[in-house]
């Protein structure tokens, strides 16, 4: 494979600009797919699942359905696509690669469609026997995406009314396998806004 080296320009404080060597990005060797790495793409599920159930909680009626404009997924579109979302992550757990839209506008259907899906994922991640799949594509696709669906939902429910309250998820109790609906309550919540600077 042909190798360019490009200049970078840099900036340093105090001696002007300093001209140095980047090497251009390569095609990197598959994420290994021990049980190592698999524990952590399992806590990251667990992690989702604890996001997610967070912000499906106590949610008002109307906001299955609420609408910000017609370009914005409504939220129970937006809960069915990430069941959609975890039924592309099994096929992609086990070597292959199937997307197929599906779901409705049944709030509670969609919810248990995602977590049901999210308990097959950790299944297949937990099994014992070899993995066939692609942690990468498990983690910059499905995963990644569920995550930003659930950053949409808190954001479209502080726009509604119902916001829910920050906390810090660092501290939160998360187990990997822990991927259904119940999840521990929040072990650190808290008012206001983390980043806000305090005089």
């Amino acid at each position: 494979m042909l190798s360019v080296a490009f200049p970078l320009r840099v900036a340093r404080p105090g001696h002007g600009v300093h001209t140095s060597v980047m090497q251009p990005a390569h095609a990197s060797e598959p994420l290994p797919t021990t049980d190592a790495a698999r524990a952590v793409v399992r806590h990251l599920v667990a992690t989702l699942a604890y996001r997610a159930a967070k912000v499906l909680r106590e949610v008002p009626p109307e906001f299955a359905s609420a609408t910000v404009g017609p370009a914005t997924r409504r939220p129970v579109q937006i809960v069915a696509h990430m069941g959609d979302l975890m039924a592309w992550a099994i096929t992609l757990a086990r070597g292959e690669s199937v997307w197929k839209a599906g779901g409705g506008d049944d709030w509670n259907v969609e919810i248990d469609r995602f977590f049901d899906g999210l308990s097959a994922l950790d299944r297949e991640l937990a099994g014992d026997a070899p993995f066939t799949g692609s942690i990468e594509k498990l983690i910059q696709g499905p995963l990644a995406d569920a995550l930003t669906h659930v950053g949409q939902l808190a954001m479209l429910r502080g726009m509604t009314g119902a916001a829910i309250r920050p906390e810090s998820y660092a501290r939160a109790e998360i187990v990997a396998g822990r991927v259904g609906r119940e999840q521990a309550p929040p072990g650190r919540e808290f008012d206001g806004d983390a980043s806000t600077r305090r005089s």
